[in-house]
Order: C-alpha cells, then structure tokens, then sequence
C-alpha cells in the first residue's frame, strides 16, 4: 500500500490551499476529492465572480466580523491573513479589484470567470507541487486508533490509503449539491469530536405571511430592517433586501440569518414559540414618520382625481404597489383627492412598519455557508491540529467558524487551510494565540 506524508479529503479552497502549502515543505501530498472536477462550490461564489476575500485593513475590525469566535483565526491570521492572500494571489498573476463592502474580486480573463482564475492558479500550484489528485474519490470512513488515538488509514469506495497525516477539509452541509453533504463530521466524530449542532446560515428566512409573494423580485435599497423578539429590538440593519415566494432575501437579510434559530429559541422560551420573532421594514428610513406623513398629505392634495395605486409610485416601487395595496385598505381606484387623514396615517405608518413574522430558514440547498461544525475547543489554533488524534487536521467550512458575506468566509479558508497546509513545519509561531 502506498503511504503518503499528508492525505487532504476535500478538494474546495481550504483543502486545494492545504495541498499547496503541504507541498511547499517537502511533503507528499495526495488530494481526494469526492466529485469528478475540484473547486465547484468556489466556482459559484459571487455568482462565478468569487469575492474571495475582503479590503478591511485592520485584523481586529476584520476579526470581529466572525463575532467571539473570531479570536481562534488570531494565529492564523498572523501568519495568512487578509493582505498575505493577496499578495498570494497577485504573486500568482491575478489582478483584482475592490467593489462595495471592501468585497475583493478577480478581474476575469477573455475566457473565464472570477472564480475559474482562482481555480486555475490552485490547481497549476498543485501540479507544480506534485500534489496527487484522485477525483471520484468517496470516502466512506476514517479507521482511527483508540490505542493511541491516531487516524491509521482512510476507505474509499475503491481502496484504502495511509499517510502520516490526515487533513479533513469537506466543506459543511451548504450547496449540497457540489458535495458538501456533512461527511466531514462523521470523519471527525470517529476521532472522538464534538460536533456544535449545524443550520443554514447566509440563507433566505422564510415568513409567515403568504403575501410576501405579490412583491417577489422586488429588491429593495436603502431600507432600514429591525428584528424584535417579542416586541424588544434585538438588532437593526440599514442596505439592501429583497422579497421571495416564501418570505425575504438579500444582503442584510442573509447577514441576520444565522441568529434566528437563537432567536426563535429566546422567543420560546418566554413562553411564544410561534410569531415571536418579527421583521420590521422601514421604506423611509430617511424620514421621521410625522415628515412622512406631511408629505404624502401634500401630494395627495394635489393628486386631483390621480387613483390611490399610481399615487403610490411616489413612494415606492413600481413592483412593491401590489403589495401595499394587499396591506392597506384604500381601494386601489379611490382619487387620493378623497383620501381620509385616517388613511394618510395609516399608509405613512405602514410605509415605516411592513411587519413580517419569522417562522424558520431555507434549507443548505439555498444556503451559502454552514454555522456549526467541529468543535473549535478541540482544534489547536495555531496548526489546525486535532487535540484529541495526533495525526488530524481541520481546514476551511467543516470548522464552527462562519462569518458574514464579504469575502470573510473564503478567508476562513485560506487562513485555516494554509496553516494546516504547514503542519508541524518551523515556521509555527511558539507565541500565538491559542485559544
């Protein structure tokens, strides 16, 4: 049987950057991935452009952004951050460029996306590495030695392979369709890991109200978006959303939806399981509900026999009116001339408070990332060693690690994959954080 220095089981970013780094000290490295081709969820990152990475120049604003668990990315990041990707990436002749949010995207070729450039410059460091690759490779189980708690060998469909040591790098449960289907958990459970629970995060939130589907596509810029758990604010985020069949989507709505199983649960426990927890839209942030209100008064005054539905379009999308006309009580075709100061207050106050009630999430298939994972307590952070099996390492989305949409999750993989990458190697700062 032959033996390899290092074994990587996942061939997405962590576990392509692994392989190279593993590679780059000397190790014999053999990659195995479980799909025909590598890289497909990297692929579809930024919709093919892959915003692979984030312009925030100071780590600890960088750092906060994974919440307290940003603090075991510390060692990580000093030795690959942010700025140590780059240059990575522009070392290897792809150009980049920062769009909104500090997000960093490659500048595609003639032939190619954002994503396949990253893609190739991974793959071509491989093959410069020697990195052994095996596609269609499907691990069904790690053989682990309770005697001296070290991994021993791994089972494919085909084989058995060994190695000195074993780097788990499959992604989480998100777009299971490009293979990440969790297998990395049941590969850690067998070393004796303690898996944090698992759910969608960055993913649409599904809503109560069925009418959420009349403004469906419409997207929204510049709303204000409030989260209340039994009528106390719990968060509050200003940018962009949209609404969906099935409830509401977009930019800080996916940043919002790893808490809600936390919220739904806080909701419970005070004794409201159902409807406890609420979105509160406001179109208007930029108005105080009293300037608001004046200003639809004064429009409607000089509406004339205009009809209450294309009057709307003063104050909102053209796409949202059917919507709004579901939630008022103004007949559509009413001349805003004979429009009521009671209907004036009411239309002001839902222009200010579109309520929503949370009932739960969209499943891993629409989810770009995974909250949960193996446990970060039992994973040393300055190599991505197991403490708990000798020979294991973990990179990338199997970790409880996750962060919002910006490039930050990526970062989770490069930073956690090139460290396991290295291993043992000398470079291993003595003095870094570890917890």
């Amino acid at each position: 049987m032959e033996r390899f220095d290092t074994l990587v089981i996942g061939g997405g970013p962590a576990g392509l950057m692994a392989a190279i780094q593993a590679s780059s000290v000397g190790e014999r490295v053999l990659l195995l991935e479980k799909n025909a081709s590598l890289g497909e969820k990297l692929l579809l990152s930024g919709r093919g452009r892959c915003n692979f990475t984030n312009g925030e120049e100071n780590t600890n604003a960088f750092l906060d952004r994974y919440g307290e668990k940003g603090r075991f990315l510390c060692s990580a990041f000093s030795r690959f951050g942010p700025a140590q990707t780059l240059d990575f990436f522009h070392s290897n002749g792809v150009e980049t460029v920062m769009e909104r949010g500090k997000r960093i995207f490659p500048v595609p070729g003639n032939a190619d996306t954002g994503g396949q450039r990253i893609l190739d410059v991974l793959l071509l460091l491989c093959k410069k590495g020697n990195v052994r690759i095996l596609r269609c490779a499907n691990v069904r189980a790690m053989k682990v030695s309770r005697a001296d708690s070290r991994v021993e060998r791994v089972i494919t469909d085909r084989e058995e392979l060994e190695a000195a040591r074993y780097i788990i790098a499959t992604g989480g449960k998100s777009y299971p369709k490009t293979g990440s289907t969790g297998d990395g958990y049941r590969f850690a459970q067998a070393a004796g890991h303690t898996i944090v629970p698992t759910c969608p995060a960055l993913v649409p939130i599904r809503t109560r109200e069925t009418w959420v589907k009349l403004a469906r596509g419409c997207n929204l810029r510049n709303v204000n978006l409030t989260v209340l758990i039994n009528g106390r604010k719990a968060e509050e985020h200003f940018g962009e959303m949209e609404f969906t069949n099935f409830g509401v989507s977009g930019p800080i709505v996916m940043e919002m939806s790893a808490r809600v199983p936390d919220w739904l649960d806080t909701a419970a426990a005070e004794g409201k399981p159902e409807g406890g927890v609420q979105l509160s839209i406001d179109l208007k942030p930029a108005l105080l509900r009293g300037k608001l209100r004046t200003r639809i008064a004064q429009d409607f005054q000089t509406g004339g026999a205009r009809r209450f539905d294309g009057a709307l379009r003063r104050f909102v999308p053209g796409s949202l009116i059917p919507m709004i006309l579901e939630l008022s009580d103004v007949p559509p075709d009413k001349p805003v001339a004979y429009i009521s100061s009671e209907e004036i207050d009411e239309l002001a106050r839902l222009l200010k408070d579109i309520r929503l009630t949370i009932n739960g999430l969209w499943g891993f298939n629409h989810a770009i990332v995974t909250r949960g994972g193996v446990s970060l307590k039992e994973v040393d952070p300055r190599t991505m060693r197991s403490r708990l099996c000798g020979n294991l390492y973990f990179a990338g989305e199997v970790l409880d690690l996750n962060g919002p949409s910006g490039g930050f999750n990526l970062q989770v993989c490069w930073s956690t994959g090139y460290v396991a990458g290295k291993g043992a190697a000398p470079d291993v700062s003595e003095t870094a954080a570890t917890d």
